[in-house]
Order: C-alpha cells, then sequence, then structure tokens
C-alpha cells in the first residue's frame, strides 16, 4: 500500500463532511495533530442541517445503514457509539407502493420479510427471497474485507481468493439478470434491485456486485438517530474535539499551498496561511483537483469521468399528518427500465416518475413543532449534463411535484406546506458537487476500486482525499470507510488507533 511519505505529524483537513470526521478521529487517535477548517458554521458536508420556524431538516442522506461503522470511528478514541447517538431501528425500512396498488413492507429480519413476500408476492417468490439474501450476504462477506474496506493501488491488488468466489458467484454479471434468477416477482426485483441508482447505474448496467448495496440498505438493517441524521456528524465531531481535534468553522479554504511537489499546508480565503505536514481534502474530489490544487496535479481521467443522475429535492414542513405512510416510503411508477433509459441515456425529466418520500418526524416528533411534520421528497432528474435551466425549470418542476404527490394519496400537500426548501441540481453544483450530482462519479466498471480515482495524489506528495469521489465509493457506509482508508495513507497499515491514544 502506498503511503504518504516524511513527516505527518500535523494534518489540515479541508472539510468536516463525514468521511473528513471519520478521518479525524483515526487520526487524533494515532496521535497526531488535527485541524479541520469548515466553511459552513456545521459540521456534516452534505449531511447539513436547515433550521426554520421551528423544524429540522436534514439536507443530505437520510437513510443510516451499517451504524457499526460509526461505532468503529468512535472506538479510535476510546468513545461508545451509545454516548454520543440514540439510534432507533426504522421498522419497516422501507413501505413500497406499486402502481397497482399493492403494498410491500421491507424489513431487516429475514424471517420476517419472507412471511411479508409470501403475503404479498406469494410462496414461490418468498422462496425466492430466501435465496436472494444468502446471495447478497455472500456478496457482501466476500467483497467487503478485500474491495471495500482497503486502499486499492493497482487491479492486481483484487487477485485474491474472494475474487474467485465473486467470479463463481456471478457477481460480474449484470445485476438485473442476475435478480431475476431468485426473484421474479416485478414488484420484489424493483424494492431489491433501485439501490443501484445510488451508484449511478441501472440495474440493466450495473454488475451484480452493487447487490451489496441492498445487502446494506435492506438486510442489515436502517436506522435513524434521535435529532435527525445530523446528529450523526454532530456526534463525530463532539468526540473528535474532545479528544484535541481543533476545529475552524466559517473557514474557507483557497488553496493549497505546495512547495517543491508537497503539500506544506493551506491558504484561507482571508489570506491566512495553516501550514501542515500532511492535507487531506473532503470536498468532491473533482472540485478539490480544480479549484485547489495546482493545475498540473490533475489527472487525465478526472475531466472525463461520467457522473450519476442528480435529485430534486423538497424538503416540506407541514400541517398535514399522513397515517398510512412509513418513515421510509418509495413510490413506485409503471414504469421501470424506462425511468432508467429517461435519466441516464436520454438525460431528460422522468415521464413516470418514482419518488422517495421520508418522514423523519414518524420517528423523531422533536425535529417540528408540536403537531407539525417534516416530509423530504426526492425525485431522480439527470445530471447538469442534461442542459436543463433549473432556474426556469425548477419552479414549475415543484409545482409537478406536489401535483404527484397528491395523486399518490398525500391529500392536501401542497396546501399543507407551512415552510419548504428546493434543492435542484444547479444547487447541488453550487453546494461544490461535480455536475450537481449529489451521488458523485458513477460506479460504472472503469470508476470503481482500482478504476475510481485515488486518493493519494500521484502529483503532489502529502495530499490525501475522502470521499464519495474516490475509494470507495457512495453513500454513507462508504464515505466513513473511506476516512479509514485516508487515514491508513497516512499512518500506514496499522489499524491499532485507539491503543496508541490511550497509551
Amino acid at each position: 500500500m502506498r503511503t504518504v511519505s516524511g513527516p505527518t505529524d500535523r494534518v489540515v483537513i479541508v472539510g468536516a463532511g463525514l468521511a473528513g470526521l471519520s478521518a479525524a478521529l483515526r487520526l487524533t487517535g494515532a496521535g497526531r495533530e488535527v485541524t479541520v477548517l469548515e466553511r459552513e458554521d456545521v459540521p456534516g458536508g452534505r449531511a447539513g442541517l436547515l433550521e426554520r420556524d421551528g423544524y429540522r431538516f436534514d439536507t443530505g442522506p437520510t437513510v443510516l445503514t451499517m451504524p457499526d461503522l460509526i461505532a468503529d470511528a468512535l472506538d479510535c478514541v476510546g468513545e461508545k457509539l451509545e454516548d454520543w447517538l440514540e439510534l432507533t431501528p426504522v421498522d419497516p425500512l422501507y413501505r413500497a407502493y406499486y402502481p397497482d396498488g399493492s403494498t410491500l413492507d421491507v424489513r431487516a429480519d429475514p424471517v420476517e420479510m419472507e412471511d411479508e413476500v409470501r403475503r404479498v408476492c406469494g410462496p414461490a417468490e418468498a422462496l425466492g427471497y430466501r435465496r436472494y439474501v444468502e446471495f447478497v450476504s455472500k456478496l457482501y462477506r466476500y467483497e467487503m474485507k478485500d474491495f471495500i474496506d482497503r486502499n486499492i493501488d493497482s487491479p492486481l491488488d483484487l487477485v485474491t481468493p474472494n475474487l474467485a468466489r465473486l467470479v463463481a458467484l456471478g457477481g460480474f454479471r449484470k445485476l438485473a439478470p442476475k435478480v431475476d434468477q431468485y426473484l421474479k416477482d416485478p414488484r420484489t426485483q424493483r424494492v431489491l434491485s433501485f439501490q443501484s441508482m445510488y451508484a449511478g447505474l441501472s440495474p440493466y448496467d450495473a454488475l451484480a456486485i452493487y447487490a451489496v448495496i441492498a445487502y446494506m440498505d435492506s438486510v442489515a438493517g436502517v436506522f435513524f438517530p434521535k435529532g435527525g441524521m445530523h446528529a450523526v456528524p454532530r456526534a463525530l465531531a463532539g468526540a473528535a474535539e474532545k479528544y484535541g481535534v481543533q476545529f475552524r468553522y466559517g473557514t474557507t479554504v483557497s488553496r493549497v499551498l505546495v512547495e517543491h511537489g508537497r503539500a506544506v499546508g493551506v491558504e484561507t480565503a482571508d489570506g491566512e496561511r495553516i501550514p501542515a505536514d500532511v492535507v487531506v481534502l473532503n470536498p468532491d474530489l473533482p472540485v478539490a483537483y480544480r479549484e485547489l490544487l495546482p493545475p498540473a496535479a490533475m489527472p487525465r481521467r478526472v475531466p472525463t469521468l461520467t457522473y450519476s443522475p442528480s435529485c430534486f429535492l423538497l424538503l416540506a414542513g407541514s400541517s398535514q399528518p399522513y397515517t398510512q405512510i412509513a418513515h421510509h416510503n418509495i413510490h413506485f411508477g409503471r414504469s421501470w427500465r424506462g425511468v432508467f433509459d429517461e435519466l441516464i441515456d436520454k438525460q431528460q425529466l422522468m415521464s413516470d416518475p418514482s419518488v422517495l418520500v421520508t418522514s423523519p418526524t414518524h420517528s423523531d416528533p422533536s425535529l417540528a413543532p408540536d403537531g407539525k411534520h417534516i416530509y423530504y421528497v426526492l425525485f431522480p432528474t439527470p445530471n447538469l449534463d442534461a442542459g436543463i435551466d433549473w432556474d426556469v425549470v425548477g419552479p414549475r418542476y415543484r409545482d409537478e411535484v406536489v401535483a404527484r404527490l397528491e395523486k399518490l394519496g398525500y391529500v392536501g400537500f401542497g396546501d399543507g406546506i407551512e415552510v419548504e426548501s428546493l434543492t435542484t441540481p444547479a444547487d447541488w453544483q453550487a453546494r461544490g458537487m461535480e455536475r450537481g450530482a449529489p451521488f458523485a462519479s458513477a460506479h460504472s466498471f472503469f470508476q470503481t476500486g482500482p478504476f475510481r480515482p485515488s486518493n493519494l495524489s500521484s502529483k503532489v506528495d502529502g495530499v490525501v482525499f475522502a470521499g464519495s469521489g474516490t475509494q470507495p465509493g457512495v453513500g454513507v457506509p462508504m464515505v466513513l470507510v473511506s476516512g479509514r482508508l485516508a487515514a491508513e495513507r497516512i499512518l500506514g497499515k496499522d489499524r491499532s488507533y485507539r491503543s496508541r491514544a490511550l497509551a
């Protein structure tokens, strides 16, 4: 494994996103002097917070899986997860609504889920579901150690016994036909393969190895933190600060200082120079290269990356309750393959939308004023490569979104809105996400693993990247892992951070 050469005593981390916070905990636990510079007034990055008129909105991810990864980061300084976060299992994980009027509750317990599939889809499909769980569980076992939770410098690093196991399992076939081996009902196929969208791909184009996202999402369980998703970065930042990490909020970094091919610190927008032996960059990788590093540092392939679809996000603080819904709700349109054709191939808005509606107040009513509710409504859209003028389209699309919700059974949705916030692909780009794609560069074969942009700069020594734009990829679990991988580029392979911290 390649590592940063030379001294690594002083580390500056640019960005207090989940990856940057994960790295900060590991580095301070290993005895490094760590400073985190964050342009916003709170930690979190994409897992941000919007407070308005008594409503507390999460502005980024709403689905929390694999909380052991949070516990692992906190353990690096000897802290326990339960002392920092109160997590509640979400049950059902999702409530799926189909155009034929049927619903399916996705549950983490395989026995309960098998019963639910039997109730909705019949005994043969229930048996297929049981076999599918066995398949994705094996995928997770074979992938996690060798392909996700490690730094990869070369395709040859993938040549392990688990690679042969993945090949034999069919992990490098296309996802949709692999799912079809186990599941025959379109309803189960959809709810257990839509997660490929997180990787920026259609189930018809994604490799079957990406069914591991379905394992993380729909088998390992979904949780919700008291106080909302933003409670996660608050907890990580709080623990890091307790153990000596210096946080400077409201501080924008304008460039990385480079001397003789090595990073020696950063310069802020105010002209302050902050010295460092190593700089960890948590902003979106292509943006960090373009805006913070010398032009010669940009790898040739970074400007040619292809990006995931984007999304239109409506945050609504409402007086209107909907007792029929769960915490997370997916409404599938009649079209399925057509949705991906439109979003990815044709780069146009969905003609028959599928939509995610999350109601955080379903699990934590304290996020809104008494008797009020929060709705997080996400419509997938093309990214900015589509050329849509969101200044013009945005307001009209907002009305279409509300009308669609009301047709789906959210009666009086528009009239019930007291507070709202809209985020379009143009807004995501303004927040620092390349092409307005909050799910980063797509996980096509040649943008995955050793082919994804490295987390170690090859042109500027002492620069390490963390976040969804680098290895291992997108999603809360992956970016937490990316913080660990970034720390290992600085510290080496030894992971006994806690023992050093407490020595």
